[in-house]
């Protein structure tokens, strides 16, 4: 049966949007839904450890948000707004772009400090190649913005440079933070290791896909934007060996999770880098994650439909209306669930 887009559709009382995190990263709620199918439990990131079994693995995604957002003139004086998702290497970048008038190549855009990005292409269906004076990451580091999701509906603060980001990323490269991660600390990362549980680390680069709308009312019709994905060889092996003792693999967000699928196709778990455009929705089968720590997601994304593949869509949708009735924060700086795989 073809499933729309609609299937996903929720009401939203918009003041439960988080648009400022908790000064305490693992003081967020946390709502529990067991893979046998009993009522939501309620509790709180802190008893997350409690939940985990000894010899289960910890998977979290060390992926670092670039400060993506950055702002230009053009010759005439117009604004012009680029979001980099794909960074580098070096000085060439691909870029969602928002201005008065499209842009075209060759064009040349002023920075703050007087230097010019040079227009290459456009780049089917939404994005342009553009070519910045200097390396990339330095021009956006000195420049850019934290790329804040549109919901939050105000400006990013300096304080955001360091809370919209995980306490393991590394690897800059993400135009939005995986938000499930937000919520571990290091006084939780080390109890929950203390409990017998590995924690491993895997890359995504997280792109416009996860914050884009989906446009087309047919799911079949719906084309996940590539990210870039890499599972080291001995976080392979640690996955193996987890799995071949009988713990559960927990993947720390829904980044993690289409990582370990695409590395796992075939149910095994190998060492690999590349780019994915796998898209998790029911009736997909999950071959590698048993648990999933995530966010609420917005009604109609693609997020929202592979927490479903994972735990059923009424289910889901049930729970989402449960969180609401009990006020839990939703989106990105808001509160987590954990979802056992259903059986």
């Amino acid at each position: 049966m073809t499933q729309q887009r609609s299937d996903y559709s929720y009401p939203l009382d918009e003041s439960l949007i988080a648009t400022e995190p908790l000064s305490d990263r693992s003081a967020s709620r946390l709502m529990h839904l067991p893979a046998n199918g009993s009522p939501p439990r309620h509790l709180s990131m802190k008893d997350l450890p409690s939940l985990l079994r000894a010899g289960d693995i910890l998977v979290v995604n060390n992926t670092r948000v670039i400060p993506a957002r950055i702002k230009m003139r053009k010759a005439t004086g117009g604004a012009v707004e680029l979001l980099v998702v794909r960074p580098g290497p070096g000085r060439r970048a691909l870029a969602l772009a928002h201005a008065s008038k499209p842009l075209r190549p060759g064009q040349e855009l002023a920075l703050p400090d007087g230097r010019t990005v040079r227009v290459v292409e456009k780049v089917p269906p939404d994005q342009w190649e553009v070519e910045f004076p200097d390396d990339t990451l330095a021009v956006l580091e000195a420049h850019g913005e934290v790329p804040l999701p549109p919901y939050m509906r105000r400006a990013p603060v300096e304080g955001d440079r360091h809370r919209y980001q995980t306490v393991f990323a590394r690897h800059p490269g993400s135009s939005a933070a995986p938000t499930a991660g937000l919520h571990l600390d290091a006084q939780l990362l080390s109890e929950i290791r203390a409990r017998g549980v590995d924690v491993a680390e895997v890359t995504l680069h997280v792109g416009p896909g996860t914050f884009l709308p989906v446009r087309v009312d047919n799911l079949d019709e719906h084309v996940m934007h590539q990210e870039y994905w890499r599972v080291s060889e001995e976080t392979a092996q640690a996955i193996e060996r987890a799995r071949a003792r009988g713990g559960r693999v927990v993947a720390v967000g829904t980044t993690s999770s289409r990582t370990l699928e695409t590395a796992g196709v075939d149910g095994t778990v190998r060492a690999g880098e590349g780019w994915t455009q796998l898209f998790i929705r029911p009736p997909y089968r999950f071959r590698v994650v048993d648990v999933l720590l995530t966010n609420f997601h917005l009604p109609e994304s693609t997020l929202l439909m592979l927490v479903s593949a994972l735990a059923g869509r009424e289910r889901i949708l049930a729970a989402y209306e449960e969180a609401q009735r009990l006020r839990y924060r939703f989106f990105s700086y808001g509160d987590a669930m954990l979802v056992e795989r259903v059986a």
